[in-house]
């Protein structure tokens, strides 16, 4: 038994571009943003704007994987990037992120994120089961 593709998505985000963020908005934009166990994971980090821009790329690259982006009914914190034991990045959705997943017969998001001091990329993977 087998699975299928059933979406994909990738962003990339300049970390400049969430470090102007932060500095204008402060923590309206992290709280509208980020989920608080988000929000503890990268501000434990030297480099925590990096860490908010992979965030905020797997944000965007998940909901093209669910064929959506940002519609009505989804918001920011609805998508959550935790990590396993060994350090890989997990999805986590809530609210109408979660009910567009069930929806769509979606059984995994697979995600990955990289960054550096400029820019921060993710890549997502939809996965359901074979017909």
């Amino acid at each position: 038994m087998g699975a299928r593709i059933l979406g994909i998505g990738a962003d990339v985000i300049e970390c400049l571009r969430i470090a102007q963020m932060i500095e204008r908005h402060g923590e309206l934009f992290i709280q509208r943003v980020y989920t608080d166990h988000e929000i503890a994971y990268c501000s434990t980090k030297k480099a925590a704007t990096q860490h908010y821009a992979g965030r905020w790329a797997a944000k965007e690259a998940v909901l093209k994987a669910l064929g959506t982006g940002w519609v009505r009914g989804i918001s920011w914190r609805d998508v959550e990037i935790r990590h396993k034991p060994g350090g890989a990045p997990t999805v986590t959705l809530r609210g109408g992120a979660r009910e567009v997943f069930e929806r769509s017969g979606i059984s995994e998001m697979h995600i990955s994120i990289s960054h550096c001091r400029t820019h921060a990329i993710a890549y997502a993977i939809a996965e359901g089961p074979a017909d």
